[in-house]
């Protein structure tokens, strides 16, 4: 028996209660809209009886069986909440009769009728005979027309914009599954990238370095200064393939700006503010962009979470020897002790062995500016020796595996 109740309030996997609870909403978040049932304790006010014994009794009988259509209608499946929104509309027409108040729920179960997945020409085929008839049946009770002409008004206008939030809610679900499905296919897409990539790194690589341990190997017995070259070479090869492992690994963790910026971008006009931002400066070194992208991620996620604001700007601009990145907003500013996150970007930023530069008065916005030097010429080259170059050159020309057989 109690599981039964408490399957009977739960709410179900497709109802309305769920997709608020699925967008990060409370649940009880529809229950604001019974603020309007106060027209129900305010009709008595047109009256000549007033708030008297019968309107009481009515009262007491029927809002409770009001309150509990109402949040079935918000938490029973789709497909079923219609009955709860008819409910209702049943529940005010046999009480108009005697209680006028009652026209109140009619509202209700017009607009709760939404809820149920139908067209909108469906919705105003439904709105149309349910107003029909309930202007018949005060026609024939004889009620005033000023008592009854603004309930067909005010639930086509309710329920015309209940339906288009309905529908903007929808759309906004179908751009976060398309969203959700950029992300996936963009992961799949670098997960097939880094395949081939190793593929194409390792696969020559390990086959240079099998062949050799294998003539160093035959070599071993006949001639031991040859097989030992072989080892030699083929130690060799391990450790340049080991560095360009490395230099690729480093390139798969580097973090581009533009896939940043517009990371950013989505961020911050899901929080209700605006972007203004340009285009990166093209042909960045790996370790600036990689340094600017991650100063850029905690300082949108600043924005995002403590600036309060409604506009945000991101500009980058390159000179000759050091790029420069100005990220501002116009929120309630004040920042003067720095936490962990302003203390990570000074960290960053001085790895690149450039400066950051805060400005943060109380109500006039942030704004953090960045500079890190580029450099223009490379005067030391970390190379090789001329012999171990030779022996590079010499492994990459076709054959040269066999070159000591």
């Amino acid at each position: 028996m109690v599981q039964r109740i408490t399957a009977f309030f739960t709410p179900a996997p497709d109802s309305l209660a769920a997709a608020s609870i699925h967008r990060g909403k409370s649940p009880w978040i529809d229950a604001v809209h019974l603020l309007w049932s106060a027209w129900l304790f305010a009709t008595p006010i047109w009256s000549s009886d007033g708030w008297n014994g019968r309107w009481l009794v009515f009262t007491l009988a029927s809002y409770p069986l009001f309150l509990l259509l109402y949040y079935k209608s918000v938490v029973a499946p789709r497909t079923i909440a219609r009955s709860y929104a008819l409910a209702m509309v049943l529940l005010s027409i046999a009480l108009v009769s005697w209680y006028p108040s009652g026209l109140t729920y009619f509202i209700y179960g017009c607009v709760m009728l939404r809820v149920c997945r139908m067209p909108f020409r469906t919705y105003l085929v439904w709105l149309t005979m349910l107003n029909a008839a309930l202007l018949l049946e005060t026609w024939l009770l004889h009620y005033p027309w000023q008592a009854v002409f603004s309930i067909p008004l005010m639930s086509f206008i309710i329920g015309i914009v209940v339906n288009a939030e309905r529908t903007s809610e929808e759309k906004d679900a179908q751009l976060q599954l398309s969203h959700d499905e950029v992300r996936r296919l963009a992961a799949t897409a670098e997960r097939e990238r880094i395949g081939r990539d190793l593929h194409d790194l390792l696969g020559h690589t390990l086959s240079l370095i099998t062949l050799k341990l294998e003539l160093s190997r035959k070599l071993f017995d006949r001639d031991v200064e040859a097989a030992q070259r072989e080892v030699g070479e083929a130690e060799k090869v391990a450790r340049h393939a080991l560095a360009e492992v490395r230099s690729a690994v480093s390139g798969i963790r580097a973090s581009d700006l533009a896939a940043e910026l517009a990371a950013a971008r989505l961020m911050l006009e899901s929080s209700g503010v605006s972007l203004q931002s340009g285009y990166p400066p093209d042909h960045l070194p790996k370790q600036v962009e990689c340094g600017l992208s991650l100063v850029l991620r905690e300082a949108v996620t600043n924005i995002a979470r403590h600036a309060r604001a409604s506009v945000a700007t991101i500009e980058l601009q390159r000179e000759h020897a050091s790029v420069r990145m100005d990220i501002s907003d116009n929120g309630r500013g004040g920042i003067h002790s720095e936490g962990n996150g302003m203390s990570g970007m000074r960290e960053r930023v001085r790895a690149l062995g450039g400066s950051l530069t805060v400005k943060s008065p109380r109500g006039g916005g942030t704004r953090l500016q960045v500079l890190a030097p580029i450099p223009v010429l490379r005067l030391v080259q970390p190379t090789s020796s001329p012999g171990e170059a030779a022996n590079a050159a010499q492994q990459a020309r076709p054959g040269s595996e066999h070159s000591t057989a």
